[in-house]
């Protein structure tokens, strides 16, 4: 039968020892080091509360500001900040702290007067509906607080009220937006038709324009007719012979017999022509021959 031989690594052992040692040193100086920062912490808080003895509020918030850096997980800290923030009616700076407070502490009574404080500053803003969840933790902290209790009804209250009024406001912001809508509308229809009459009228004046230029062209164009056919008329004979006699003669051609002369010559010749006959007449009654012959 063989016999196994197990061998130990004494180095390994040895360095394994050494590390345990230095981890549990460091746990121990952290715990050291953290029970300097608390103890800090605590002095600061302590300066914190004497200021405020003095009424010297920026010294105090000074001194929990040094015990909060000192000791982050320092709840009552936090706590007091809140509430000396609360008492000077800054409750935007005092809603934070206390939610700090509640959130950190390990204590349920100091969580739920962290968390009933946070919701009073809630309130003093009006801001129900964080104003109620604040009591509800406050009362899942402490449910037989029978002031938490009524503060949560009364956040609810306030909660409710504050929705239906914005819900009204809503509904009027909407009625104010369509009837500006509206009234937009209706100015926007007006200057259009105020927009088409003026142009009807425009056009209007355009027409009556055109139909008077229309109306002068073409009463000068019958004005025109009216003395072209003036012109055109025949004249009077009378006139006509009138202005011929005063205007010109007509000259006699030459070679011709003018009618007075024509009229006198056949004058003439009748009274000639009676004298012959006249003549004949007498011969035939002497009973003798007449010859006749023209002397012109």
């Amino acid at each position: 039968m063989q016999i196994k031989h197990y061998y130990i690594n004494v180095r390994g052992i040895q360095q394994g020892f050494v590390f345990i040692l230095l981890l549990f040193s460091g746990i121990v100086s952290a715990q050291e080091e953290n029970k300097k920062a608390q103890k800090q912490a605590r002095s600061y808080s302590a300066q914190a509360q004497k200021s405020l003895a003095e009424n010297d509020f920026a010294q105090a918030e000074a001194n929990y500001r040094k015990a909060i850096s000192k000791d982050p997980e320092n709840a009552e800290a936090k706590y007091n900040l809140g509430n000396l923030y609360y008492a000077k009616d800054k409750e935007k700076e005092s809603a934070p702290r206390l939610k700090q407070a509640g959130e950190t502490s390990q204590s349920k009574a100091l969580k739920h007067k962290a968390f009933h404080n946070q919701g009073n500053a809630y309130m003093k803003q009006k801001e129900y509906e964080p104003a109620v969840e604040a009591f509800k933790n406050a009362l899942r902290n402490n449910p037989q607080d029978d002031q938490t209790r009524y503060n949560l009804a009364l956040a609810k209250k306030m909660l409710e009220k504050q929705q239906q009024e914005q819900e009204q406001d809503q509904d009027k912001d909407k009625d104010q937006e369509d009837q500006d809508k509206k009234d937009q509308q209706n100015k926007d229809e007006k200057e259009d038709g105020d927009n088409k009459k003026e142009e009807g009228e425009n056009k209007d004046k355009g027409d009556e324009g055109d139909q008077k230029d229309e109306q002068d062209k073409s009463d000068k164009e019958e004005e025109k007719d009216g003395d072209e056919k003036k012109e055109e008329q025949p004249k009077d004979p009378s006139e006509e012979k009138g202005d011929e006699s005063k205007e010109q003669k007509p000259q006699q051609a030459q070679g011709q017999l003018s009618p007075q002369q024509i009229k006198n010559l056949l004058e003439a010749m009748e009274n000639q022509e009676k004298e012959i006959q006249d003549k004949i007449n007498a011969k035939k009654a002497k009973g003798k021959k007449v010859e006749t012959e023209k002397d012109w």
